[in-house]
């Protein structure tokens, strides 16, 4: 099922309201469908995809990429407050290690941390 969605993540969830699921892409959360059951509000986003991705074409422009399925350097810039900055210059200094080596770590442990 995954491969009939490009890669993206799906988002179920149930519409008290209306009383029927809802499913859109995590990732694009403007594609969606609904049905009465989990199943045909996914069946429903199969049709739904298969359009947005015939309009992208038909328009000249690219189709969405899953960020999943996107080629990504490694190198990740961000500007951090200069006393963060400092302060993990020196830890990474305490710990003998390259203050991208500590940042890379702890993006790390926090990225398995949110998974878990």
């Amino acid at each position: 099922m995954h491969n009939d969605f490009d890669g993206f993540s799906l988002h179920l969830l149930f519409d008290e309201n209306d009383q029927d699921w809802v499913v859109h892409f995590a990732e694009l959360p403007t594609v969606s469908a609904f049905g009465e059951t989990p199943e045909q509000a996914i069946e429903e986003l199969k049709v739904a995809w298969g359009g947005v991705k015939q309009s992208y074409l038909k328009r000249g422009e690219p189709i969405p990429i899953a960020p999943s399925r996107k080629s990504y350097s490694g190198q990740f810039n961000v500007r951090i407050d200069k006393r963060l900055h400092k302060a993990l210059a020196v830890e990474a200094s305490q710990a003998g290690v390259s203050l991208n080596a500590l940042v890379a770590q702890k993006l790390t442990q926090m990225s398995h941390a949110h998974v878990d």
